[in-house]
């Protein structure tokens, strides 16, 4: 028995809007550590990278924000730090699970304050020292004295030369986000997508009519989509054409599903509860009492990353130290469950 087969006759068939890639997943792999030069360590993950992640969705780069509000919103500022430059270091914290800080002094060699320098471009020199440097324009780099820039790292425990984010492994989620976000930008944007199969069963089209119908089609794409045609097939039935859907993302949920789905995954990520990151709750009830999610995350969070700043008090002089507010009164309130 012969096997059946379908003739098709050249340039009968065509395409358009193939898809296009949207974010390299290189951005955040882990790299390792690596001499560059002989002069410095190399980041085991991109710092580009993650700053582009940062802006890659709407969560993510407001939960770095939030973490950075949290940090500065009780420090007590002072001389020896302003406000301005802790919340520049505990973004980088966030961000590259690193932030670092130099050590101006006077002309006589005293200690005056610390102030902030971008994590980004901060490098630790493989000169057997406990020295960094700065990458400037044009590959050059500018080198600290030992002891004069201070290292607020993340634990990593792969190595110990750098810090790695908390949020590493939440990534794939974010980017997932931004696709399925940049996916529907270009539906609506673009307007053309195989979406449909355009199927001539029975009517002969000459070689003319075919050219024109592809270009029609081909010109539905852009501005102005979603126009009507018209196709005149004198003594074809009407079963002649046939357009057979392959995928509609206008009539199906998923969109919405992904969303929530990643969003939910990036604030696990950050592990900041939903009531405080601005998301509108899905059932009457809402989140419960925000009071208490707040003073359950000051404890959680906030603390712990007052503690990585208050290392700074290793470094300076009895009654130059960085302190921190204390936030209202913990007690439950009148008529509140404790």
């Amino acid at each position: 028995m012969s096997k059946p087969h379908v003739k098709i006759r050249a340039g009968n068939v065509f395409s358009f809007g193939d898809p296009e890639p949207v974010l390299s997943s290189h951005l955040t792999d882990y790299l390792g550590i690596f001499t560059h030069n002989g002069e410095y360590y190399t980041p085991p993950v991109s710092l580009s990278g993650l700053a582009k992640c940062s802006r890659a969705n709407a969560h993510h780069g407001s939960a770095l924000y939030f973490k950075r509000n949290m940090a500065v919103r009780w420090f007590n500022p002072s001389s020896v730090l302003s406000a301005q430059d802790l919340g520049k270091a505990a973004y980088d914290y966030h961000l590259f699970g690193q932030g670092y800080l130099r050590a101006r002094k006077h002309k006589l060699g005293g200690f005056l304050r610390y102030e902030h320098l971008p994590g980004m471009y901060m490098r630790r020199l493989s000169d057997g020292t406990n020295r960094y440097g700065l990458l400037l324009e044009g590959g050059k780099l500018q080198k600290f004295a030992e002891g004069e820039v201070v290292h607020l790292m993340e634990y990593d425990p792969v190595q110990q030369i750098y810090g790695s984010p908390q949020y590493l492994g939440g990534l794939q989620s974010m980017l997932l986000n931004e696709d399925s976000t940049l996916f529907r930008r270009r539906y609506y944007k673009n307007g053309a997508h195989m979406g449909y199969i355009f199927l001539n069963t029975a009517a002969e089209l000459s070689d003319e009519d075919e050219i024109t119908l592809k270009d029609q089609i081909t010109k539905s794409k852009g501005v102005g989509n979603f126009r009507s045609m018209f196709l005149s097939l004198p003594g074809a039935d009407k079963e002649a054409v046939k357009i057979i859907p392959v995928g509609d993302i206008s009539t199906k949920d998923e969109f919405e599903r992904v969303k929530n789905i990643t969003r939910n995954d990036v604030l696990a990520m950050h592990r900041i509860p939903p009531a405080l990151a601005a998301v509108m709750p899905d059932n009457i009830a809402g989140f419960g009492d925000i009071e208490k999610i707040s003073r359950v995350n000051y404890d959680n969070e906030v603390v712990p990353i007052q503690q990585v700043f208050l290392q700074l008090n290793e470094y300076l002089p009895s009654g130059s130290q960085i302190s921190f507010k204390e936030p209202p009164s913990q007690e439950p309130k009148q008529g509140e469950a404790a």
